[in-house]
């Protein structure tokens, strides 16, 4: 589905159908195609309409694109990714939405799902000055709008790292590994998504197309630099991931080593007794140890329980108990 805003004569309208001659620079036109779910009819109407080129659309379509910025001579490729981070759900997401920019031309492509641009089209609905400050504005104010929904779903990892932290520290359980690595993972897709997505503000920012004014690229440095701060926090989380892991891995072994000290010590204080009985069990003639056979069983009891009492005794003065 496609919706057309237009802004022409001051007045900012949603219309059904495209006249392309509005699409002329000099038409003193500015449309905003927005692409929902695109269907083959829609492919057709931006190759054929709007003039986009055959591969662009048919990679838009798709949206299979790592965040790009490619120029197509009269319009700008670009490709971005806004996030979604459901905490009650432990699920990672980011979905690509690709826009195609000229001076009076701003088409986007995207599921429906995106909160940004359905934020920016609810404006355009009410207020004509969104339109009226041309098609690169309305992109950077998309854009922006994007930034801004990455921050609270970043937090989001950031409590759900707390809470594995937390839970590492206080109780190891072993379904906690598997947390810890499904986290790990999330960071680095968010980090194989933002790091492509700075770059490409980053050529906007820097001016590197005509179609960018000195305006709008101080705007897109305040996107850069967002972007930076957010790639630097991916760097941290995934640092800090990376320690919850070795900590956990440590704790671990720690408690193992604990139960194996145990289990060692209980088989050495089972020593003793082990040779006495094998020795006494033999069948040959013995001599007794003190006075009448008649207590030698408790002779050997006794025997044995000294040898462990001793052994034990001196475990705890080594400090091994």
């Amino acid at each position: 589905m496609i919706r057309y805003f237009v802004h022409r004569d001051g007045r900012t309208a949603v219309v059904d159908r495209l006249d392309t001659a509005w699409l002329s620079p000099d038409s003193g036109v500015v449309v905003w195609a927005d692409v929902t779910e695109p269907t083959a009819a829609d492919s057709v109407v931006m190759r054929d309409q709007l003039g986009l080129h055959e591969l662009a659309v048919e990679a838009a379509v798709q949206r299979e694109t790592n965040p790009k910025v490619e120029s197509y001579g009269r319009y700008l490729d670009v490709v971005l990714h806004g996030i979604n981070f459901p905490a009650a759900e432990h699920r990672f997401d980011t979905t690509e939405t690709d826009f195609f920019l000229s001076p009076n031309l701003l088409v986007t492509v995207h599921d429906g799902q995106r909160r940004s641009i359905a934020h920016v089209a609810e404006l355009c609905g009410r207020t004509d000055h969104i339109l009226a400050e041309g098609a690169i504005a309305l992109f950077h104010r998309i854009v922006d709008s994007m930034v801004e929904h990455y921050r609270p779903e970043m937090d989001e990892v950031e409590e759900r790292l707390d809470v594995i932290e937390e839970r590492v520290i206080e109780n190891v359980t072993e379904s906690t590994v598997g947390e810890i690595l499904g986290v790990k993972r999330d960071i680095t897709a968010l980090r194989r998504i933002l790091v492509p997505q700075r770059d490409a503000v980053g050529r906007l920012a820097r001016r590197e197309y005509d179609i960018i004014n000195q305006e709008m690229a101080y705007r897109f440095r305040d996107v850069y630099d967002q972007f930076a701060r957010m790639a630097d926090d991916g760097i941290m989380f995934h640092d800090r991931v990376t320690g919850i892991l070795d900590a956990h891995l440590a704790s671990v072994s720690n408690r193992l080593a604990d139960v194996s000290k145990v289990l060692a010590v209980i088989a050495a204080l089972f020593g003793p007794m082990t040779v006495i009985t094998g020795l006494f069990g033999m069948n040959v003639p013995l001599p007794t140890l003190l006075g009448n056979p008649e207590y030698l069983f408790w002779e050997i009891i006794t025997a044995m329980v000294l040898c462990s009492a001793g052994l034990f005794a001196w475990f705890r003065k080594s400090g091994w108990w």
